[in-house]
């Protein structure tokens, strides 16, 4: 039978298939196999599966972007040989390295905090087809900022402050907080910890004393004369670099300027008031810290009443900066979110000898006392209240002369200390330094270092309307409450001792905890 003629090519085709289709899918699964065989010795399942999303992140993440060599430094098995019989059914063409081998990703790693750069780590074929180790560093990382670093630092503070109440509290030789005397004390122990690692302060040198760098240190402001001498002279928190400082000091003295630059009676606040415009513009002139926050990483320090005042003369200093101020009082713009409030403390010799300590509260005759002139409106309300009405409540315009006031306190259950012209007042630290529990007589005061003392657990607080009702006030509080206040009073003293130099959590230091407090509170960038 004869074939067809168009059958006879057919034959000839088959043939050929027969003899050389084996030599093609070997080879062709051969080279599959080496290139499974290669990555899977250089990249984990699940690194080849997160290949796209590790690269992706890292752009993102705006990494520098490092060229990876491939993990392979030979070319692969070479493809099947050129053959004139290419048809549909046989494999495609060989594929080029570039385009069908995948770069290994980035695994370069940046620690934010600890400005540190990983390395990454592949493994090289050799033309023999060996497997060499070898160590690929990436690019150099990008310089932080100093900035950078110092934000860096308060982040890891304010993490450690937020798990100590979940730790055991540090042992400190000097002091380790407890009671209700503090809103939290182990993260105020921590926060202290970390304040004494990490908080520098910068005190700007412009100015000249007595209006700059000076304060009265025996006085009714000596809190202001004796804050700005401290930081003056302290190695431990100031710094000399601004760069590396966290807070910038303004070492001007409200006292001073009333002293030196007011104008006795002539009611012309003027004058202060140029002089604070004149040398924040020197500061910010000179200087690039100022403008980088509008003054929020600053602050200003004032015992004298006009310190409010003196504060407005700069907007951004009232609404922006930390203002340290004796005079707390909300109702004349006082923001305790930023703002500070330290301790009146009238050290007439410049030191405590003779005022801190009293007897135990079984020889404490007098249920409350008070003695102080006519100053300000509520003092009126409690002389014409209370004077001479009650040996209980002894309250007096002028004590004889044969009579001490440091001693009536300490022959007192509980101190009155109502505000004068304003809030503040000395006798709530005089109270404190004789064991006797303070009573706040005023309105819109918020006292020292609330931030971190429970005033609550160890001081008693009166409305003005409720004057009248002292003495029923003071003794509904019963002899065992009493007790724990008084015990409260004599821990919590040593935050309002003054020392020079100063000690571990005396008033110093709490001034500076809470200006630590402030700037955890606040984030910097470069702009």
């Amino acid at each position: 039978m004869k074939l067809p003629i168009f059958v006879i090519p057919l034959v000839a085709v088959s043939c050929l298939l027969a003899v050389l289709g084996p030599q093609f899918s070997s080879d062709w699964t051969s080279f599959f196999d080496n290139y499974a065989s290669a990555w899977s010795s250089v990249s984990s399942p699940s690194e080849t599966e997160d290949f796209r999303s590790n690269t992706t992140a890292a752009v993102n993440d705006s990494v520098s972007n490092h060229s990876v060599s491939s993990p392979f430094s030979s070319s692969p098995p070479p493809p099947p040989p050129p053959s004139s019989s290419w048809s549909s059914s046989s494999p495609p063409p060989p594929i080029d390295e570039k385009q069908s081998l995948p770069q290994l990703p980035n695994m370069t790693t940046v620690n934010a905090v600890l400005e540190e750069t990983a390395i990454n780590e592949g493994r090289n074929v050799s033309s023999e087809g060996n497997y060499e180790p070898a160590v690929v560093k990436s690019r150099k990382q990008r310089e932080f900022t100093k900035l950078e670093k110092i934000e860096a630092g308060l982040r890891r503070a304010r993490a450690a402050i937020k798990e100590a109440k979940f730790l055991n509290q540090t042992h400190d030789p000097d002091l380790v907080p407890n009671g209700p005397m503090y809103w939290n004390a182990k993260a105020f122990h921590r926060s202290y910890l970390e304040m004494e690692k990490e908080l520098k302060i910068f005190v700007y040198e412009e100015g000249e004393p007595p209006l700059f760098h000076n304060g009265p240190c025996k006085s009714i402001y000596s809190t202001e004369g004796n804050f700005i001498h401290a930081i003056e002279m302290d190695t431990r928190f100031r710094t000399k670099d601004p760069d590396k400082a966290h807070v910038f000091f303004l070492p001007l003295s409200v006292a001073m300027l009333v002293q030196f630059v007011y104008v006795r009676d002539s009611h012309d606040f003027t004058p202060i008031r140029r002089t604070v415009i004149d040398y924040v513009n020197v500061i910010r002139t000179k200087y690039p810290f100022w403008n980088r926050t509008l003054g929020a990483d600053h602050f200003m320090l004032s015992c004298h009443d006009w310190g409010p005042e003196a504060s407005r003369s700069v907007p951004h200093l009232y609404k922006n900066s930390i203002r340290v101020l004796c005079n707390a009082n909300t109702s004349e713009g006082f923001n305790p979110s930023k703002d500070i409030s330290f301790p009146e403390i009238n050290l007439q010799t410049g030191f405590l000898t003779g005022i801190i300590g009293g007897p135990s509260p079984s020889r404490r005759p007098i249920l409350a006392f008070f003695a102080g002139g006519l100053h300000g409106p509520i003092r009126p309300i409690l002389i014409q209240q209370w004077e001479n009405q009650d040996s209980d409540v002894q309250v007096h315009k002028y004590l004889p002369k044969d009579v001490s006031y440091i001693d009536m306190m300490r022959k007192s259950k509980f101190c009155l200390c109502p505000s004068g012209y304003e809030v503040a007042s000395p006798r709530i630290v005089e109270a404190i330094y004789t064991g006797c529990v303070p009573v706040l007589i005023s309105d819109h005061y918020i006292p020292p270092f609330s931030d971190v003392i429970n005033w609550k657990s160890f001081s008693v607080s009166v409305s003005v309307k409720d004057i009248p009702n002292l003495k029923t006030i003071l003794q509904g509080i019963s002899s065992r409450q009493y007790l724990r206040m008084y015990l409260r009073v004599v821990k919590v003293r040593r935050h309002f001792e003054v020392h020079s130099p100063p000690k571990r959590f005396d008033v110093y230091h709490m001034i500076l905890h809470s200006v630590w407090l402030r700037r955890l509170n606040l984030r910097v960038r470069d702009r």
